[in-house]
């Protein structure tokens, strides 16, 4: 039996499906009625849902109960200053409440899902590894710095007794609720958001991070991490692939540091009037304007077999199911 935290969001409702697909037993922790509709029907009905928060440590004792392995899929994203108070809560503080019913229950293997953002990120034009260590600087989000000391835990988890394993996904792209999460960036291409920059960055298909996930939550790797990373693409090469899948006009304003300072200000002051989440904040500007490619040869090695789906591949998929939704009342504008 397999519990999954973070079951409705964007990548658990992938973990989900894929291991119902592959014929585990799983049980997973919601905090409300509403279930992913990205994910097919017949799928989630094979879940064992209970309620729960990760902030409950009551709820997460229960959750635990005949449990063999756990992926610690919950968290926040936020990159406004809104969000802050409840991702650095759920994220760190719900972590460590993972980690310690996990090793309270006697859990068998435990995938800590992190973030390449918890490997740091600085204003140099950089290729990362999983060697790289974190050090502190105006380059990291406060998602990354709730994300690296989530992974602390994590690894306070293994040095306690816990077998398991890390991964750190890159940007994750394909079909979910494009009101939230990194699936938001198919939502500004669709309408039509004018700004682009030739930064670099990680990205990579939801799907396989799922499958990256549950093959090395049963494999015999412990005590490691490893970059879960497609390709690395600029954000005008993104940005202008998912345009073209889309049927809609490409960004045509490249936001250079100063006009993307400008911009994210605009975008403020339109949310602010709207009461709509900016399609761009200053860090979402500050992180859209580095050069960050990642190594995802470490995962390859311990996952012979494994293979990345090209992000060409990933877009078209998405976006015709984009377009769908969009068509069928599934998704609004």
């Amino acid at each position: 039996m397999v519990l999954v935290t973070g079951g409705t969001g964007f990548l658990g409702a992938y973990i989900l499906k894929y291991l119902i697909e592959s014929g585990h037993s799983v049980r997973a922790i919601r905090r409300s009625a509403k279930l992913p509709f990205y994910i097919p029907s017949h799928i989630l009905e094979q879940v064992e849902w209970v309620e729960g928060d990760v902030l409950d440590v009551v709820s997460l004792d229960d959750a635990m109960q005949g449990i063999d392995s756990v992926i610690h899929s919950a968290a926040v994203v936020s990159f406004s200053r809104s969000g802050h108070k409840r991702m650095y809560s759920v994220n760190i503080e719900g972590t460590a409440n993972v980690v310690n019913a996990a090793l309270d229950n006697g859990v068998k293997r435990f995938l800590h899902v992190s973030s390449v953002a918890a490997l740091g990120r600085t204003s140099k034009t950089e290729t990362v590894t999983e060697n790289r260590k974190w050090e502190e600087g105006r380059s990291n989000t406060h998602y990354a710095i709730t994300k690296h000391h989530a992974e602390m835990h994590a690894w306070r988890g293994f040095a306690e007794g816990l077998d398991g394993a890390i991964i750190n996904p890159s940007t994750l792209l394909g079909f979910g609720d494009w009101h939230t999460s990194s699936s938001a960036i198919f939502r500004n291409v669709y309408n039509e958001f004018p700004w682009y920059s030739n930064g670099v960055n990680g990205f990579v298909g939801v799907e396989d991070t799922a499958e990256a996930a549950v093959r090395l939550l049963f494999s015999s790797v412990n005590h490691k991490r490893f970059i879960v990373n497609g390709e690395n693409w600029s954000f005008r090469q993104l940005f202008n692939t998912i345009a073209e899948n889309l049927h809609k006009k490409p960004p045509s304003k490249e936001a250079t540091p100063v006009l993307g300072s400008i911009a994210w200000r605009m975008e403020a002051i339109r949310s602010l009037f709207t009461g709509s989440k900016p399609l761009l904040t200053r860090e979402t500007a500050r992180v859209a304007q580095s050069r960050t490619s990642f190594d995802n040869s470490a995962i390859l090695k311990v996952l012979p077999s494994f293979r990345f789906t090209p992000l060409q591949d990933v877009i078209k998929k998405a976006s015709g199911q984009y377009l769908e939704a969009v068509a069928t009342g599934k998704l609004t504008r």
